[in-house]
């Protein structure tokens, strides 16, 4: 057993676990799991168009401004995650500083967005690899079969260990760096169309859809939350990461920090290289970014181009998956859930948690049904984004409740001091803004003609979650089976 192993191993039964993972995570392949979920090709070229017709080619202020707010929300979590490195992250966080009340229903909420973020993925993964293979992208049943297809190869990656794992996000890693910094560079140096002036400008978008340019912009920093969540993955695989309590909070803050550069510069060059940007802003073209790319490299780069875009959304699919089940695990194990034994269980001789990553894929395959409305993507975006600022809204004035009542002074290996406090409220700020601005109805980010149930989607759907939860709460007791600071 190395130093880093019964470091890791004496902290995790302090915090009343005793290790069932495997730890084979060093810090390259944690901080690949944190940029494969949080995914600059993933996360850009599913907004890229939607803050397009939205904003025009002012959109990406808002980009800049989601960035620089979810830094924040990023250092909290790395006090945090630096503090108590276990699988379930903000569960068990919340269950710490507060208690497990709240941490049961931080939890929920947390599979809930997640599995939800999981099914949008899956949903957008689907167009790539049919343009890949076949040269037409699948609609209706067909695009509901791709993406059940690639949860069930991303089920059986994850099936492997952890090792197995972590070379797919490495690829998956190196995809990104291709997808994103190495064309972005290109498309800026050497294909640049546009002045530099343009990204001051919105081309009638706002008035075009009958809104104000205020509310363009507020709806547009809406859509651009979706390019900045999943950085917390790296926190869920802590227990299977060497020299956690370091290594986990640099991955979190690094993975976030070289995505959004990644993103903010590919943006900029993928809209500067675009010759007719007012057929973007009018929705025109529904993919703007493929077309750009090709039409700067040449048409031999087309299927090149193709397999990288479907190499980063595969290991994304696989490094969300995982950090899903883990969260599902963490709750399990404190026999949290229905079925907590199964749930709780790990499997083979890589000690992954197999039926909690099954169960998960499941539900995420059957939230693929509202993809069969080929116009659901606006409202499938906001609705997976949504969840995630919820928990991170939770997480967040959790800690800021129990830095001001003294309940707690961080004592991780990352300490801000008084510049936490600062940086708590700042992002408390943030995130209660932001969560309200996504989930507020608005019918441009639904399919058009669509009712009022699926423009308040986000609402009603979390508020429905949040009841069956208290629910449960009430009628199986679960908080009955948790013992103060450890397991059942």
């Amino acid at each position: 057993m190395t130093e880093h192993t019964g470091q890791n191993d004496s902290r995790l039964e302090e915090l009343g676990y005793r290790q069932q993972l495997r730890r084979g995570l060093g810090i390259w392949s944690t901080f690949s799991v944190g940029v494969t979920t949080v995914a600059p090709v993933v996360g850009l070229y599913a907004i890229f168009s939607l803050g397009s017709l939205l904003s025009g080619p002012a959109w990406l202020w808002m980009l800049l401004v989601s960035l620089v707010a979810q830094l924040l929300v990023v250092v909290v979590y790395a006090e945090l995650a630096s503090e108590f490195p276990v699988a379930g992250g903000p569960y068990q966080w919340v269950r710490r500083l507060i208690g497990p009340r709240a941490a049961w229903f931080t939890g929920v909420v947390y599979i809930s967005a997640v599995t939800a973020a999981l099914t949008t993925v899956a949903y957008l993964a689907a167009p790539w690899l049919g343009l890949l293979f076949t040269g037409r992208e699948p609609h209706g049943p067909a695009r509901y079969l791709v993406s059940a297809g690639l949860l069930a190869l991303a089920l059986a990656v994850n099936a492997s260990g952890v090792k197995i794992m972590s070379l797919v996000v490495l690829g998956g890693l190196g995809a990104e760096i291709i997808g994103s910094i190495a064309v972005g560079l290109a498309l800026l140096f050497f294909f640049r169309v546009q002045d530099f002036s343009v990204l001051f400008q919105t081309f009638g978008a706002p008035a075009a859809a009958g809104n104000s340019t205020g509310a363009a912009l507020l709806a547009t920093l809406a859509v651009c939350g979706w390019a900045f969540v999943g950085f917390d993955s790296s926190a869920s695989v802590a227990e299977e990461t060497k020299g956690a309590v370091r290594n986990v909070p640099r991955a979190m803050v690094r993975a976030t920090a070289v995505v959004g550069g990644a993103v903010v510069l590919v943006a900029i060059a993928v809209m500067l290289a675009t010759r007719d940007l007012g057929a973007v802003v009018r929705g025109e073209t529904a993919d703007p970014v493929t077309p750009t790319v090709i039409g700067s490299f040449g048409s031999w780069s087309e299927k090149p181009f193709l397999a990288v875009v479907v190499v980063t959304f595969l290991a994304c699919l696989v490094s969300m998956q995982a950090y899903l089940g883990r969260i599902t695990f963490g709750l399990a194990r404190d026999g949290m859930l229905p079925a907590s034994g199964r749930l709780a269980s790990v499997t083979g001789r890589g000690r992954v948690p197999l039926a909690a990553m099954t169960a998960v894929s499941a539900a995420a395959a059957a939230g693929l049904l509202l993809g069969l409305n080929d116009g659901a993507i606006g409202t499938m975006i906001t609705f997976g984004t949504g969840g995630l600022y919820i928990t991170f809204l939770i997480v967040v004035s959790a800690a800021l409740f129990a830095r001001l009542t003294g309940r707690w002074r961080p004592a991780g290996t990352v300490r801000l001091g008084r510049k936490g406090l600062v940086v708590n409220v700042l992002a408390f700020c943030w995130l209660a803004f932001e969560t309200v601005n996504i989930a507020w109805p608005r019918a441009i980010l639904a399919p058009p003609g669509a009712p009022a149930w699926q423009i308040w989607a986000v609402v009603w759907v979390f508020a429905a979650i949040i009841c069956c939860a208290g629910l449960h709460l009430a009628l199986a007791r679960p908080l009955d089976k948790v013992r103060t600071g450890g397991t059942p």
